[in-house]
């Protein structure tokens, strides 16, 4: 008998017999049930970096008033002080007059990823202490914080870049596969021109006509992802375009995009979310290879790739590259796992006993 829970609704819906033995056979594969678990948590945990590791505070109680720092900006006049600008509240002249008429609640981690510690006590790259859990960079900045918003930055433009990816390669695979003839011929032949196409020499072209950011490293990068689902929803509606339930909702005058979106599409999702998680993994590496090269996002942004080309720079200080490659390591492992079981999910074949 399964020990695993049994669920008759999931988000307020419904769940069918085939539902349940895909929820069952995810549970089972418990290495990859408990790797969705653990991600899932670091994830959620890292949409909220600003309140782990900031420079500024979470709350100030001043006068009497309650301010929020990591939310709003304060210049330096509200808490006293002489400069209209922003409120440096490391600086010990602000602090002060904070603590002389209230009190401030500080993050988990004193620190933002473009923090500078000018308080080290040996130069910069400083080790591991109790002011920085994980070390500075040489450029003084704290390793954790860095690390935190740069796993966020990753996870984002993967699951962003796979997000879309997935809906442009499904819709082309559908309709190459669906109508077939000349379209699915010159579909073909134009993806084995374009996907032979240097994607690293392209984007280093445009790296030096542009300054890469987010949203133009995805861009770049979409250009060619897409390409990965075509082939599995091709395949998938070359074998279901002359099936029965295909012909009978022709001759019953169901139109071509009804059919596709409504009735064929659900067949091919199957084999398209299997391949998800393995792509998501593979849109973080290929960010992580480009901010190691120097390719990647601008200069000074959170990277898990740069932490790693750090390391490679300061082979004195080691915590550098051990922190990126556990971190990238772990990260790509998860996803790995999760994959898995999506996979064993989704095959009608998997039968835990």
């Amino acid at each position: 008998m399964s020990s695993a829970p049994r669920f008759d609704r999931v988000l307020g819906l419904p769940v069918t017999a085939i539902t349940r033995r895909r929820i069952d056979n995810f549970q089972r594969n418990r290495r990859g049930f408990w790797s969705s678990w653990i991600f899932m948590l670091l994830f959620v945990v890292s949409l909220f970096a600003e309140f782990i590791a900031n420079d500024k505070p979470l709350m100030v109680v001043f006068d009497g008033e309650l301010y929020a720092p990591a939310l709003f900006a304060y210049t330096e006049t509200t808490f006293g002080g002489e400069f209209e600008t922003e409120a440096d509240y490391r600086d010990e002249f602000v602090s002060d007059l904070i603590n002389q008429k209230g009190w401030m609640i500080w993050p988990l981690i004193p620190f933002s990823y473009d923090t500078v510690n000018l308080d080290l006590p040996v130069p910069a790259p400083a080790p591991p202490s109790a002011v920085n859990w994980l070390g500075t960079d040489d450029q003084g900045r704290d390793v954790l914080a860095r690390t935190i918003y740069g796993f966020r930055i990753s996870v984002l433009f993967g699951l962003t870049l796979t997000l879309i990816s997935a809906a442009i390669g499904i819709s082309v695979g559908a309709f190459q596969g669906f109508y077939g003839g000349y379209l699915d011929l010159l579909g073909q032949r134009f993806m084995e021109i374009w996907g032979g196409m240097p994607m690293l020499y392209l984007l280093i072209i445009m790296a030096s006509v542009i300054t890469p950011n987010f949203w133009w490293l995805l861009g770049l990068m979409l250009l060619f992802s897409w390409m990965g689902f075509v082939g599995v929803v091709r395949a998938e509606f070359l074998k279901a375009r002359n099936l029965d339930f295909v012909r009978a909702a022709r001759a019953l005058g169901v139109g071509d995009l009804k059919i596709i979106y409504k009735h064929v599409l659900p067949n091919a999702l199957v084999a398209t979310i299997t391949f998800m998680p393995f792509t998501l993994s593979g849109s973080i590496t290929t960010l992580t290879a480009l901010d190691f090269l120097g390719f990647g996002l601008p200069i000074g942004s959170p990277s898990l790739g740069e932490l790693l080309n750090q390391g490679k720079a300061n082979l004195t200080a080691p915590w550098l590259g051990i922190t990126g490659f556990v971190v990238i390591a772990s990260m790509l492992s998860l996803l790995v796992f999760m994959g898995e079981a999506v996979r064993d999910a989704f095959d009608p074949r998997k039968v835990y006993r």
